[in-house]
């Protein structure tokens, strides 16, 4: 049985066994090591490869079915190149921002922005939306480019708020302004397909910056979301 110790809380060590299903919420950013872009695409997915071939013998599947034995090749193309691209800095949206002329100065809602991500816990699936506000500080971000955003960051092993944080922040960058919100409603398939199996619950985190983050404007966004 693993044992490892892999973070202290209040002088406390926690070992994975302690942790369990609970999602801990380290930091802001990816954890992610120095040298992790040392390594190609194309040497990363023969490395995937590799591995996930020992990952399916290990467990009894006979690779030399028609069905299974590329696999493990299917395995590393979709996690290099699709579901973990956005851990690649080079896969970040370049972001063009326009001024303002049309003088709207009230929020603009982006809402029910879906996406796909994988708990970073058991790297299975997490499915949710995103909805997105933000008030203009002299310029505007074409409309795709709030989805391409939330794409990004999703598209790699997460934890949820810090999925909703690194959205959130990307965005005061790029548009210079405290003035933004990040509502995400995301079914994690960690809890629904196993553990303790609830197909039910969802969860919702926040992020309210700047203007938003008064009663007022909660309301006000969360009226414009749920009609």
């Amino acid at each position: 049985m693993i044992t490892e110790t892999i973070s202290k809380t209040n002088g406390h060590k926690l070992s994975i066994d302690d942790i369990g299903d609970d999602h801990l919420f380290t930091g802001l950013d990816t954890p992610m090591k120095a040298n992790a872009f040392e390594m190609s695409n194309t040497e990363k997915k023969e490395r995937i490869s590799i591995l996930f071939s020992e990952i399916m013998d290990v467990l009894g599947l006979d690779l030399t079915d028609d069905s299974l034995q590329g696999t493990p090749d299917r395995v590393a193309k979709m996690y290099v190149e699709e579901i973990f691209s956005g851990l690649d800095p080079k896969n970040k949206p370049e972001i063009a921002l326009f001024d303002n002329k049309y003088q709207y100065n009230q929020m603009l809602v982006e809402k029910n922005i879906t996406f796909y991500s994988n708990c970073e816990h058991h790297f299975v699936p997490i499915i949710g939306k995103a909805h997105i506000a933000y008030k203009s500080s002299g310029k505007v971000i074409g409309l795709s480019k709030l989805n391409r955003i939330v794409q990004y960051f999703a598209k790699r092993p997460q934890v949820q708020e810090r999925l909703t944080n690194q959205i959130a922040n990307e965005l005061k960058a790029v548009l210079k302004t405290e003035d933004v919100a990040v509502i995400i409603d995301a079914k994690h398939l960690c809890v629904s397909s196993r553990g303790i199996k609830d197909d039910t619950s969802a969860t919702v985190t926040t992020y309210y910056g700047g203007e938003f983050n008064n009663a007022s404007k909660i309301l006000e966004l969360q009226n414009y979301i749920n009609n």
